[in-house]
C-alpha cells in the first residue's frame, strides 16, 4: 500500500511537469464593449490567445463581450478599483483623467491611416501612454476603432448645412459635443449599449461611428443614411488595472507589452478590411450610402475649427503645435 501511495506520488508529479498540463497561476476579467466579431473583439481574442501563448498558460484571461460589464466609463472606473483587470477603451473616455488625450479627438484632425499610426506609434503617443500609471491605468499599445462616418434618418449628409437641426449622438466627451454643435447638430451624449435603441425609437436621428462599428451594431436596421464624412478618429487603448499590473513580474509584464503591440498589427488590419466590407454591405442590406466631396469636407473643417482653437488650449498649445508639425512634415513626403 505504501508503495502505491508513493508511486501515485511520482505520477502526480510527473504529470505536473507534462507539456500542456500548466495551471493557470494569474486570471484576470476583460470587458469588451463591442461584439466579439468587431475589429475591437478580435483584436482582444487575438490579445488573449497571444497572453496565454506566451505564459505557457499561466495567465488566462477570460473576455466579456458586447457591453457585458458595463459601458466604457464605468469599466474604466472598475478597473482603476481594481475589480476589472483589462478594458479597452476609446482614448475619448481618458481625456477625463488626461486632458492631453484629447488631441486625439480633434475634428478631421487626420488625412488617413498612416498618418494616425505615425503619431500613435511614435513618440507622442508614447508620452500620452505615459500619463495613465498616476492614474492607476497602464496602456499596452494604441488600436483602431477607425475613421468616424455619420449616419442618420433624416437625410443624406452631402455639405456641412445638411447637420443642421439634427439630434446627433455624441461621446460622453465635450470636444465631442461641441464638435458636433458646431457642425449644426444637437449633441445627445449616449454610451455604446444605448444606442440601437435610442435610434430605433428616434430619441436621436444620427449618429458618428466608423462604419465597421456601424455594421457590427447593426444600426443599418434603424438608419437609412450612411455619409462618409471622416470627421474623426478613433483609437482604441488597451488598459491593465495599475492594482493589477503591480502585483505582475517584470516578465509578465513584458508579455503583456509584447502580446498588445502584436495584436495591434492584427487588429488594425481586421479593422481596416471591416471599414471597406462593412460600406458595401450596408449599402447592399439598402442603406443609402454617399460619399462626401472634397471641397465640402474642406468646409467642414473650416466650420469645426472654433473647436481646434478651444481645445488646443487644454491639450496645450505646445502638443497641438508638435501634432501639426508632425503631421506637416508626414505630407510633404
Amino acid at each position: 500500500m505504501r508503495m502505491k501511495f508513493a508511486e501515485g506520488l511520482l505520477v502526480l508529479a510527473a504529470a505536473a511537469l507534462m507539456p500542456g498540463a500548466a495551471v493557470a497561476q494569474v486570471t484576470a476579467k476583460f470587458a469588451v464593449t463591442l461584439p466579439e466579431k468587431s475589429h475591437q473583439g478580435q483584436g482582444v481574442a487575438r490579445f488573449v490567445q497571444l497572453v496565454e501563448q506566451k505564459s505557457q498558460g499561466r495567465i488566462r484571461i477570460k473576455p466579456f463581450y458586447s457591453g457585458a460589464l458595463g459601458n466604457d466609463v464605468q469599466v474604466t472606473s472598475a478597473l482603476q478599483g481594481g475589480t476589472i483587470e483589462f478594458v479597452v477603451p476609446q482614448t475619448t473616455t481618458l481625456t477625463g483623467m488626461v486632458k492631453e488625450m484629447e488631441i486625439l479627438d480633434f475634428p478631421f484632425l487626420f488625412a488617413n491611416e498612416q498618418e494616425v499610426d505615425a503619431i500613435l506609434d511614435g513618440p507622442i503617443g508614447k508620452r500620452l501612454l505615459d500619463k495613465l500609471p498616476e492614474k492607476g491605468l497602464v496602456g499596452l499599445a494604441y488600436w483602431e476603432n477607425g475613421f468616424f462616418n455619420a449616419t442618420n434618418s433624416k437625410r443624406p449628409i452631402a455639405r456641412v448645412e445638411d447637420f443642421q437641426g439634427l439630434k446627433f449622438r455624441a461621446i460622453q466627451a465635450k470636444i465631442s459635443q461641441e464638435t458636433i454643435r458646431a457642425l449644426g447638430a444637437n449633441p445627445v451624449p449616449l454610451a455604446v449599449p444605448e444606442l440601437y435603441t435610442a435610434l430605433e425609437t428616434r430619441t436621436v436621428d444620427g449618429q458618428g461611428t466608423p462604419t465597421a462599428v456601424i455594421a457590427a451594431l447593426k444600426l443599418g436596421e434603424v438608419q437609412k443614411y450612411l455619409s462618409i464624412t471622416k470627421h474623426a478618429y478613433g483609437a482604441f487603448v488597451p488598459l491593465v488595472s495599475k492594482k493589477f499590473w503591480d502585483k505582475l513580474s517584470d516578465a509578465d509584464r513584458k508579455i503583456l507589452v509584447d502580446s498588445a503591440v502584436e495584436a495591434r498589427s492584427y487588429q488594425r488590419q481586421v479593422a481596416r478590411d471591416q471599414a471597406r466590407s462593412a460600406q458595401a454591405a450596408l449599402a447592399a442590406a439598402g442603406m443609402q450610402v454617399n460619399e462626401v466631396a472634397p471641397a465640402e469636407v474642406v468646409r467642414m473643417r473650416e466650420k469645426v475649427k472654433p473647436v481646434w482653437d478651444e481645445f488646443s488650449k487644454e491639450v496645450g498649445p505646445g502638443l497641438f503645435n508638435e501634432v501639426s508639425s508632425e503631421l506637416a512634415k508626414l505630407r510633404k513626403r
